[in-house]
């Protein structure tokens, strides 16, 4: 775990501008970040997800079924 250790760019105010581009921008400057609001944009949350997952299983017993 991290144990707080000294930062120069936190001292030169760096990771705070970094921050606050960030929020202005509305894009997140991480990979992982950016990741996130993708996925949050693709799916719409668990019910985007679970209508994703369906919608195409339900196509194919209609088909089947006909």
């Amino acid at each position: 775990m991290n144990k707080g250790g000294f930062s120069w760019k936190k001292l030169s105010g760096y990771s705070a501008a970094k921050s606050n581009v960030s929020r202005k921008i509305e894009i997140p400057l991480t990979k992982s970040g950016r990741n996130q609001k993708v996925g949050k944009i693709v799916t719409k949350g668990c019910l985007g997800m679970l209508i994703a997952l369906t919608l195409p299983i339900l196509f194919i017993l209609i088909i089947l079924l006909y």
